[in-house]
């Protein structure tokens, strides 16, 4: 399994020499797995990998047991000689108090805190113990909601080249059995066997119900569909970035201005995707962008009026004036 993670690792070029990661570790299977493995890899002299690592946990104070987790994860880090941070975060009055789900609430916390640790400690990366499982259970998560085709491709092995999934190759029995052979006896989540959540349901219901009634194989199949998805992205990725070139007035940190003849004369699927990559650019994410609000920018920009504009969110004003799309940050005026 090590090769298999090392294979993995070259081909997404996920890691570098000099890179210094934060590894998410809860003190389950797929994140104490990936630790190890991790350690290992940057132990043995045969890979030539020169790297760091340090360990973010995060106790987020809904089950009992929380305490022995972070107990093993911090002697753990200690037996291989590896930082270890840890904190304890109330996730069910987050959750409450700001009227989202409970696993919103913890996702954002771990996320907050991987971000800390990664600035405390000088990092560059951040590792999620994400499995090739977990990957085709988003995939149906994401057909589930009526996600876009991006949603599709489900979950990617680099992001932003900073988060990094140097397990997404491996399957969830494989690291069961890789923590087996090598004496590990990592954490059980109960709830995981709890349907309670959304990804529960379908990792212990409707997975295993294909499985027996209509396609053995559906985590294969799955898997060549985000990979053909993948591909399609990519090359329509690039397009749009030629594109974007193409129609680009001005750009600078506060704004860009678009040439909105051009604009009007491509396909709504470079449309949309150029009104994403737009804002991308401006805020480097589309975080709070809808398919809703991608939709009324291009009727109004179809209609060619002057002086209109739309505000999708409190970040972004997007304005028709003297022939040209203005998309400004309005975080900047702040």
């Amino acid at each position: 399994m090590k090769e298999k993670v090392v294979d993995f690792i070259k081909k997404y070029n996920l890691i570098n020499n000099e890179d210094k990661l934060v590894l998410g570790v809860s003190g389950g299977p797929d994140s104490i797995c990936m630790l190890s493995i991790l350690n290992d890899i940057k132990n043995d002299k045969t890979y030539n990998f020169n790297f760091e690592l340090v360990v973010a946990h995060i106790n987020h104070l809904i089950r009992e047991e929380a305490i022995d987790d972070e107990k093993f994860v911090e002697e753990f880090c200690k037996k291989i000689n590896i930082p270890f941070y840890s904190k304890s975060i109330d996730v069910k009055k987050i959750a409450n108090n700001n009227k989202i789900g409970t696993e919103e609430a913890g996702r954002k916390v771990r996320y907050d805190f991987f971000d800390e640790i990664l600035e405390k400690t000088n990092s560059n990366k951040i590792a999620i113990a994400h499995n090739r499982n977990d990957k085709i259970e988003t995939i149906i998560m994401n057909i589930l909601r009526g996600s876009g085709i991006l949603g599709l491709k489900g979950i990617e092995p680099k992001k932003d080249n900073k988060y990094i999934r140097p397990l997404l190759a491996c399957d969830r029995i494989e690291i069961e059995n890789y923590c087996a052979e090598n004496n590990i006896t990592p954490r059980i989540d109960k709830t995981n066997s709890e349907n309670i959540y959304t990804r529960n349901k379908i990792r212990n219901i409707v997975i295993p119900y294909i499985k027996q009634e209509f396609n053995p194989n559906i985590s294969q199949t799955i898997e060549r569909l985000s990979e053909l998805v993948k591909e399609e992205d990519e090359y329509l990725q690039k397009l749009v970035e030629k594109k974007y070139k193409e129609l680009l007035i001005e750009e600078n940190k506060k704004e860009i201005t678009m040439n909105l003849k051009k604009f009007n004369q491509e396909e709504r699927v470079i449309k949309s995707r150029l009104l994403l990559y737009t804002i991308s650019r401006l805020f480097g994410t589309t975080k709070g962008i809808e398919k809703i609000h991608i939709d009324d920018v291009i009727k109004l920009i179809d209609n060619n009026i002057g002086n209109k504009y739309l505000t999708p969110n409190k970040n972004i004003k997007i304005l028709l004036k003297n022939h040209k799309i203005y998309f400004t940050n309005l975080k900047l005026d702040e």
